[in-house]
C-alpha cells in the first residue's frame, strides 16, 4: 500500500542486498544459483527490460563474474505497465515493487496476467486476507508466508500456470480413474 511502500521498499532492499550468493552447498549461502543459463539470462533481460522502461534498481541487477548461474537479489521500483516483468514469471531473485491504493486496485494488479501459480498476501486483517484471497486467481496462496510448498497440500496452478493438482490427496485423484455404474432400482 502507498502508506507502507516507503518503508517497505527500505527494509526490503537492506536484507536482499544482504543476502550472500553462492553454491547452494556452501556454507553461508543465502541464494544459490538459477536453474541453467538460460535462466539466469532470462531474469537479466527482465530486469534490463524493465530498467529501459523507466525501472529503478535498488539492489542488485548486473550479471556477476565469474562461471555459474548466479543472479544477485535485486530490487525494483517504478515499473512501468508495459514491461515484461509484470506478467512474465521470472523464477529469479528479483522483487518488482509496484505500489496501490486501494483493495480493488491490488487485487485487478495481481490478476491482470495470464498466469496464476502462487500469489503472496500479507495482511494483519483476517477478514481483509480471506476476502482477497477468494479474489485472487492463483491455484496457490501464501498468507503471511512465502512459502507456500507442502507434501500435505495439493500443488499446482491456474491460467497458463498449470491444469490439475499433485501432492496431498487431491494430486492422488489426478492419477485415478474413476467408473460410474448407474443400476436401476426396483425393476
Amino acid at each position: 500500500h502507498t502508506t507502507i511502500a516507503e518503508e517497505f521498499t527500505t527494509r526490503l532492499t537492506a536484507r536482499m542486498a544482504a543476502l550472500r550468493v553462492g553454491p547452494g552447498t556452501a556454507p553461508g549461502t543465502d541464494v544459490g544459483p538459477l536453474i541453467d543459463l538460460a535462466a539466469r539470462s532470462k531474469a537479466h533481460d527482465l530486469v534490463q527490460d524493465a530498467v529501459k522502461r523507466g525501472a529503478t534498481v535498488l539492489t542488485g541487477g548486473e550479471l556477476p563474474d565469474g562461471p555459474g548461474c548466479f543472479y544477485p537479489p535485486t530490487v525494483l521500483t517504478g515499473i512501468a505497465p508495459e514491461s515484461q516483468i509484470i506478467d512474465t514469471e521470472i523464477f529469479g531473485p528479483v522483487a518488482a515493487i509496484r505500489t496501490f491504493d486501494t483493495e480493488d486496485e491490488a487485487v485487478t494488479a495481481a490478476n491482470d496476467t495470464e498466469f496464476g501459480l502462487a500469489a503472496y498476501l500479507f495482511t494483519q486483517n483476517l477478514d481483509r486476507s480471506l476476502r482477497v484471497a477468494e479474489r485472487l486467481e492463483s491455484g496457490m496462496i501464501g498468507l503471511n508466508t512465502g512459502l507456500v510448498s507442502n507434501p500435505a497440500a495439493p500443488f499446482g496452478g491456474v491460467k497458463q500456470s498449470g491444469l490439475g493438482r499433485e501432492g496431498g490427496r487431491v494430486g492422488i485423484d489426478e492419477f485415478l480413474e474413476y467408473k460410474y455404474i448407474a443400476v436401476p432400482t426396483g425393476a
